[in-house]
C-alpha cells in the first residue's frame, strides 16, 4: 500500500478563484523576538486551495460542512484519467466507466495549471449533462484538479446546483498531477467548521 497526498499546500502566493479572499498569515508571537512560543493568525476563504463544496455553497438551507456524512468522505473510489478532454461530458464519463464507483476524482489537463498562481479561465470543466450522468450513476463524491468544477462564469452555476441538490459532495483543487490513475481508498477530511459553506480539506489516497 502507498499513500498519496492530493492536497495543495496553503501559502500566501497561491492562486485563488477570482473574487475569493487570498490567504494571509500574520505573526502574533515569535520566539526570535523574545516571546515564549510561536503563534500565527491566519485569514482564508472557505474555498481556498483543495476544498469541499457542501450543498450549503449553493442550496438554501443545504447541509453545511460539519453535516457531511463520514461515509461520504471516506471510502473506495477512483482517479479517472480524463486527460485529452477539453470538457467532461456524459460521453467522456460513460467511456471512462465512472459509474462503477461512488467516489470519482477526475484527472485532467488542468494539472499543471493548478500549481500556477494566475487564474486560468479556460480550464477543463464538467458539463451539465456530465453532472446529470454522475447523479444517475449514484456517485456521492466528485473531485477535479482545478479551483472550480464548473465552466468559469457559467450563468446560474447549473453544474453545482445539479450535483449539490442531489447530495453529491464536490471537491475542487485536488492535486492529482503526480498521482497515477486507478482505484484507491479516498480520505477527504475538511476542517470541521460549524455552519460553513465550504472548507479547505486534506485529501489522501491509499492504493
Amino acid at each position: 500500500m502507498k499513500l498519496y497526498d492530493a492536497t495543495l499546500a496553503i501559502h500566501e502566493k497561491m492562486g485563488v478563484y477570482p473574487g475569493d479572499p487570498p490567504f494571509t498569515a500574520e505573526p502574533v508571537s515569535r520566539i526570535q523576538t523574545g516571546d515564549d512560543f510561536n503563534l500565527t493568525r491566519i485569514c482564508l476563504g472557505t474555498h481556498l486551495g483543495t476544498h469541499v463544496d457542501p450543498p450549503a455553497h449553493f442550496i438554501p438551507d443545504g447541509a453545511t460542512v460539519e453535516q457531511i456524512a463520514l461515509e461520504t468522505l471516506v471510502g473506495p473510489g477512483v482517479v479517472e484519467d480524463l486527460r485529452g478532454c477539453s470538457q467532461i461530458d456524459r460521453h467522456a464519463l460513460e467511456k471512462a466507466s465512472v459509474a462503477d464507483y461512488k467516489r470519482v476524482l477526475m484527472k485532467t489537463d488542468n494539472g499543471p495549471l493548478l500549481l500556477e498562481s494566475p487564474f486560468h479561465q479556460d480550464y477543463v470543466h464538467l458539463t451539465e449533462d456530465g453532472a446529470h450522468y454522475l447523479v444517475e450513476s449514484g456517485v456521492c463524491l466528485v473531485g477535479i484538479d482545478y479551483l472550480s468544477i464548473e465552466h468559469h462564469e457559467n450563468p446560474g452555476s447549473p453544474v453545482h446546483h445539479i450535483l449539490l441538490q442531489a447530495g453529491i459532495l464536490v471537491v475542487e483543487g485536488v492535486n492529482l498531477l503526480d498521482i497515477p490513475p486507478g482505484e484507491y481508498e479516498i480520505f477527504c477530511l475538511p476542517l470541521k467548521i460549524k455552519g460553513a459553506d465550504g472548507a479547505p480539506t486534506r485529501v489522501i489516497l491509499r492504493g
